[in-house]
């Protein structure tokens, strides 16, 4: 045996190398499952939460259309509100400038 295979051998009998652990990483394949679960599982609930704000969402946009609101122009308004000041200030400048290059 050389060198080598010899060190090999010692540290997969001895469990050193990537993600080194207990008896279950082991059998896992060196991946420790029980973490690796546990964050797929947190994925999976947030993305749960995450569909149902967006359902939210889209019931209160047909809300404010039933009430005659412009559903575009409130998605505009809430991605203005998004940004900072300066940046919408600096876009409504560009954007009227553009406007009387235009003739509009």
């Amino acid at each position: 045996m050389n060198t080598e295979s010899t060190l090999e051998t010692t540290e997969a009998e001895a469990g050193i190398g990537h993600n080194s652990g207990d008896a279950a990483d082991i059998k896992t394949g060196g991946i420790a499952a029980d973490r690796l679960k546990s964050m797929v599982d947190r994925i999976e609930r947030l993305q749960e939460d995450r569909k149902a704000i967006n359902e939210d969402v889209k019931d209160i946009y047909s809300e404010a259309k039933s009430a005659g609101f412009d559903t575009k122009v409130l998605r505009a308004l809430i991605t203005l509100r998004t940004k900072e000041p300066d940046t919408v200030e600096e876009f409504e400048t560009l954007l009227d400038v553009y406007r009387r290059a235009l003739g509009m």
